[in-house]
């Protein structure tokens, strides 16, 4: 491939190749941006920054390389079961979405959602966040819990790796937990997962080994691995300014958990937020998921204002 870069000095090593943002987005110059300005308005997420250009020259590009993985591996699951003279049923093609806090990855997961439903043989795509797999709150207090949130600790593993391993085994219809950012808690209600053409699984976590005790891990059954990452001090400055952005919005509500930071002023809704970065955030983004980033198929390297820089894709 012309003009591909090595994603660090020591070239032999590395399992990406590294393509910077201009050669990237001519990967997809002749395709059409199916989405409208309007639509893209309702997929970005709060402090996140998305257009016309970056959807064109990043993510259209990325949807169209998907698209051809799920062709060929529907394929690839026919030609097996000729070879094991076995009739296996089309299975869903999985797609796991991680990173920290603030970094993005819940609109890269919703527009990537929208971008492969509009190609012909993927019409149906399912997006399913591992939030629903958190433990309820009152579970999380009692095991003393509550500031480890988002840990891999706070989650039902095996409940998780349970539904994700029914949606690969071909299972029609599959449910899990419904998760409310309102309340900060599960809630009653379930989400259904009904015989999809591709599901994308985002959360924190979902690229990390297996368990202690357990000898698969989620991302077993992922066929694509994407991992959205930005320097440190990049995220935690998305977070203080989503976080103050939260503070005049949704933590308005009564019924937010957040509620009682609404009250707060300018100064001390920085300070609380900083806290929370400095004690949850960032020490779960440099214990359990930044390490989680070699295990990618793809990384989307951003730089200021959520701009992908560069797209660092994994050699075959």
């Amino acid at each position: 491939m012309t003009g591909v870069r090595i994603a660090n000095s020591d070239a032999a090593l590395s399992p990406f190749v590294e393509l910077p943002r201009s050669e990237w987005a001519e990967l997809a110059k002749h395709t059409q941006t199916p989405l409208t300005e309007a639509e893209i308005e309702k997929i970005r997420g709060l402090g996140d920054f998305l257009d016309l250009a970056e959807v064109s020259e990043i993510y259209l590009p990325l949807s169209q390389l998907l698209n051809l993985y799920v062709s060929e591996t529907q394929q690839l699951h026919q030609i097996t079961g000729k070879f094991l003279e076995k009739t296996n049923k089309r299975t869903p093609f999985i797609i796991g979405v991680a990173g920290s806090v603030a970094v993005g990855k819940s609109t890269v997961s919703r527009l990537l959602k929208e971008l492969l439903s509009r190609w012909p043989s993927t019409p149906k795509v399912a997006l399913v966040t591992t939030d629903g797999f958190l433990y309820p709150n009152a579970v999380l207090a009692e095991r003393g819990l509550m500031a480890r949130k988002g840990f891999p600790e706070s989650y039902n593993r095996l409940a998780l790796l349970k539904f994700v391993a029914d949606i690969k085994s071909g299972k029609e219809q599959v449910t899990a937990p419904l998760y409310s950012h309102l309340s900060y808690d599960i809630v009653p209600g379930e989400v259904i997962v009904d015989s999809p053409d591709v599901v994308i699984v985002e959360g924190l976590n979902v690229l990390q080994p297996p368990a202690l005790g357990q000898e698969v891990a989620l991302s077993d059954y992922f066929d694509f691995k994407i991992y959205v990452d930005a320097e440190t001090t990049e995220i935690e400055k998305w977070y203080l300014e989503r976080f103050k952005e939260l503070r005049k919005s949704a933590f308005r509500d009564p019924a937010s958990y957040f509620h009682r930071y609404a009250e707060l002023t300018e100064e001390e809704t920085l300070t609380r937020a900083k806290e929370i970065w400095r004690d949850i955030n960032l020490p779960n983004l440099l214990e359990n998921i930044i390490s989680t980033r070699s295990r990618a198929t793809l990384v989307l390297k951003k730089g200021e204002e959520h701009r992908v820089e560069k797209v660092l894709l994994r050699k075959i």
